[in-house]
C-alpha cells in the first residue's frame, strides 16, 4: 500500500456510507445492557475473565468497539465494513446466500462465524474476545431494520428527508433519532425496558439459522407500507409511531445476544433460562 493510501484511507473510512452504523452508541449500549442482565451466572464470569483488558469489561462496554475501528484500526475496519450489513433486493425478504451474502460478507454470516469462534475454547482468549465484541456488536446491527433492507437505496441511505428543519437520510432517522427523544442514557433506558411486559415466545430460540431469521424480520419491517414516509418534509409523529417498533428490535437483540452468549460461554446449561 502505498505511504499517499495509507494517509487517505481513515478520510476514505470516515466518507464511506452510513450503511456501517447502527443504533448509534445508545441502541449498542442498550442492547449491551439488557444482555448482560440475562447472563447465566458462568456466561457472565467468562464475558469479565474474557473482557478483562477492556477499559469497560462488560458487554456495553464494548458494545460499539466495531464502529469504533475506523478510528483505531482502520485495516480491519475496511476489512469489516460489509459485516455490519446486508442488502436484500426490494420486495424479496428471503434470504438467498450466493446472492445476499456474496462470500460471506454480510451480518448474517458474520454473526455465525463469530459466534462459532467464542463458542470454541481451544481458541486463544485474544481471538474469543474480539469473537465476543464483533458477536455483541452484529446482533444489535441485525436488528436495526435498515441493516437488513434494500440494497437499491443503500438501505435508506439514499432516502433524503427534512426532519426539524434539517435534512437527514432515513437510515440515519432509525440510527440516531427514533431512540434519542427521551434523552435518557443507555443504562436508565435500558432499565426502563427491561420493566416492560416481558416479550411473546421467540420463534427464533431454537432454529439452526437464527440469523437469517432476524434479518428477514428486520426486511419485513421495512416491506411494511408506512415505514416508508413520504419523501420531503416529516412530521415528529413518524418518529414516535416507531420508536415503539425501534423499541422492541432493541429488547429482542438483548435476549437474543445473552441466548447465543449463554449457549456459548456456559455449554453445560446452554441457551435454558
Amino acid at each position: 500500500m502505498s505511504r499517499f493510501f495509507r494517509h487517505l484511507l481513515p478520510v476514505l473510512l470516515a466518507l464511506a456510507p452510513l450503511s456501517a452504523l447502527a443504533w448509534g452508541q445508545l441502541g449498542h449500549r442498550i442492547v449491551g445492557e439488557l444482555a448482560e442482565q440475562q447472563l447465566h451466572p458462568a456466561a457472565r464470569a467468562e464475558v469479565g475473565r474474557l473482557l478483562a483488558g477492556e477499559p469497560e469489561p462488560t458487554l456495553a462496554g464494548v458494545s460499539y468497539w466495531a464502529d469504533e475501528l475506523r478510528d483505531t484500526d482502520s485495516d480491519l475496519a475496511r476489512q469489516s465494513r460489509r459485516w455490519h450489513y446486508l442488502n436484500f433486493p426490494r420486495g424479496n425478504c428471503n434470504y438467498v446466500p450466493p446472492r445476499d451474502c456474496p462470500d460471506g460478507q454480510c451480518v448474517v454470516a458474520a454473526i455465525n462465524r463469530y459466534f462459532l469462534a467464542l463458542s470454541d475454547h481451544r481458541r486463544a482468549d485474544a481471538e474469543r474476545a474480539e469473537a465476543l465484541k464483533f458477536l455483541v456488536h452484529f446482533v444489535a446491527d441485525v436488528h436495526q431494520p435498515l441493516h437488513a433492507g434494500f440494497g437499491d437505496d443503500r438501505g435508506g441511505n439514499d432516502y433524503q428527508l427534512n426532519f426539524e428543519g434539517k435534512g437527514i437520510n432515513l437510515h440515519s432517522l432509525w440510527d440516531a433519532r427514533i431512540l434519542g427523544q427521551g434523552h435518557r442514557e443507555a443504562g436508565e433506558y435500558a432499565q426502563a425496558l427491561s420493566q416492560l411486559t416481558p416479550l411473546a415466545y421467540d420463534p427464533t430460540r431454537h432454529s439452526d439459522r437464527p440469523a437469517v431469521e432476524w434479518a428477514e424480520e428486520s426486511c419485513r419491517i421495512v416491506s411494511a407500507p408506512d415505514f416508508y414516509p413520504p419523501k420531503g418534509q416529516l412530521d415528529a409523529g413518524y418518529v414516535h409511531r416507531n420508536q415503539a417498533t425501534a423499541e422492541r428490535r432493541l429488547r429482542e437483540a438483548g435476549a437474543r445476544l445473552a441466548n447465543m452468549i449463554n449457549y456459548a460461554l456456559d455449554p453445560k446449561r446452554g441457551g435454558t433460562q
